[in-house]
């Protein structure tokens, strides 16, 4: 039985949000975007993939599952949660990073990725970006200006599909987190982060 996390008045359309791979569903960055979606009249459903569910109810942190077991989970919840066409799907790196491998199987509504991960830290040359030449869905990243698996500079570099459009946050690491010394705060990072996607949301609704 998949547990469901629900955030907010039902609504159509509706967010299904994934964590990342470190991080589970009730973590604070997925809390404080759930909420601050939530708060615009959106209802955010968060799950968990088998290994994290797993994992919490051992009291371990065990590390990902492979590609297809997190996209066979994904599948299953959003069949809990459809139709598809009424969902946008998304998450926060690789459950972001999950959803864009999906989306145009399903007929999702649009994506939503919170710092995808465009390539492994420290490896630049392994791009993660085959699918998003090609993707149909309409689609959000919202990066970090300076998100070590993908910033500003070598995201224009990238060759992505015309349905992505992307939201830039200023200063901001990979969970939008900006320095000191640039004279912002996570709490404005994270408000424009998800002010991003609620203007999404809005919009393919």
């Amino acid at each position: 039985m998949v547990a469901l996390l629900r955030t907010g008045p039902p609504s159509t359309p509706r967010l299904l949000l994934a964590h990342g791979a470190g991080a589970p569903m009730d973590s604070p960055f997925m809390n404080t975007v759930a909420e601050q979606v939530a708060a615009a009249g959106i209802e955010v459903i968060r799950f968990e993939f088998e290994y994290m569910a797993k994992g919490r109810d051992e009291g371990t942190r065990p590390g990902p599952d492979r590609a297809p077991k997190l996209i066979a989970r994904f599948n299953e919840v959003l069949g809990l949660v459809g139709p598809a066409d009424e969902v946008i799907i998304g998450g926060k790196s690789m459950g972001g990073r999950i959803a864009s491998m999906i989306a145009d199987e399903v007929g999702a509504a649009g994506v939503l990725c919170l710092g995808y991960p465009f390539h492994p830290p420290g490896k630049p040359e392994r791009l993660r970006t085959a699918h998003l030449e090609m993707l149909k869905t309409p689609t959000l990243i919202v990066q970090g200006t300076r998100d070590r698996l993908g910033n500003e500079e070598e995201v224009e570099t990238y060759s992505l599909s015309p349905s992505i459009e992307l939201a830039w946050i200023g200063d901001g690491d990979h969970s939008f987190k900006p320095r000191k010394k640039s004279g912002r705060t996570v709490e404005q990072n994270l408000a424009a982060a998800t002010g991003a996607a609620v203007k999404l949301i809005r919009r393919l609704g």
